[in-house]
């Protein structure tokens, strides 16, 4: 079945406005996203204690009420049945595009499943803004969000983003990014990265070299402020060569040398270690804590 929304055809439902905020710089706000604010009958925020702030900056009046990770289904629900009354809401989060590793993504598909227009405002987000700076390349790349915390997990799922052949992006705690770029460091020392961070803000700053001289600095280094990390992908040689198990995971990947190549898994692991450009021990892990 297929839905066709046509954003601002009259109809007797409200809109969701996806209203994006700043990340740190007060006047990336754009004249839109003031306008929609003032105008929408309430506005769903992640914090209405740091909206509030936002609020009163630009002389905004309209009602908040919250909608975070924790929200309800209930919540969900009373907001989208304000949006079936004919209210307009603006859905903000506390920095940056709202649905973007945000719980705001749950209201906008409840919107969407009930046939109510969802409008999306241009504006601030930090991973763009950090792939940009970062200096490489950008015809394709990756965003995945907030890596796990524990390390195993960590390590698996990176396990998955360095054999890719697109820029990868990844937000990160700056009190985890020292423990990510060592997890990153032992996958490729050479492998080019780059650090964003304090994006928009007065001390923003980039931190660009190999795993190897990246992880130098920040073990020396104080970092605060959320930090962004981009890291290059495999070069166009090493893509070509790898096209044929691209779409397998890593465990996938092991398993078809085993399964149809008869190989034992400890040479199947190193075959795949191999392939993908990666340690054997990366891979090992991998596989076994599936």
């Amino acid at each position: 079945m297929i839905h066709v929304q046509k954003s601002y055809e009259q109809t007797d439902t409200g809109t969701l406005f996806v209203v994006p905020t700043p990340i740190g710089n007060l006047e990336d706000m754009t004249y839109r996203a003031v306008r929609t604010l003032q105008e929408a009958s309430a506005i769903a925020a992640e914090d209405t204690r740091n909206t509030k702030k936002l609020l009163a900056h630009f002389d905004i009046h309209t009602p908040l009420f919250s909608y975070h990770e924790h929200s309800t289904d209930a919540r969900e629900q009373e907001c989208v049945e304000r949006l079936k009354r004919g209210e307009d809401i603006a859905l903000v989060s506390d920095a940056g595009m709202p649905a973007v590793s945000d719980p705001g993504q749950r209201l906008v598909q409840a919107a969407i499943d009930e046939e109510i227009s969802v409008v999306v405002l241009p504006g601030a987000n930090a991973a763009l803004c950090s792939l940009v700076g970062s200096g490489l390349p950008t015809d394709t790349f990756l965003f995945y969000g907030f890596l796990p915390r524990k390390k195993k997990e960590k390590e698996h799922v990176l396990t998955q983003l360095f054999s890719r052949g697109e820029t990868v992006i990844v937000y990160e705690s700056p009190f985890r990014v020292k423990e990510t770029i060592q997890a990153i460091a032992q996958f490729g020392e050479d492998r080019q990265i780059a650090i964003a961070r304090e994006l928009t803000k007065k001390f923003e700053e980039y931190i660009r070299g190999s795993a190897k001289d990246v992880l130098q600095y920040v073990s020396e280094n104080s970092l605060k402020g959320e930090c962004c990390i981009v890291i290059e992908g495999l070069d166009d040689n090493e893509v070509t060569d790898e096209l044929w198990w691209s779409h397998l995971s890593v465990v996938e990947h092991v398993d078809y040398y085993i399964d149809e190549q008869g190989m034992r898994s400890k040479d199947a692991i190193g075959k795949v270690a191999t392939d993908r450009k990666l340690r054997k021990r990366m891979v090992y892990e991998a596989y076994h804590i599936q």
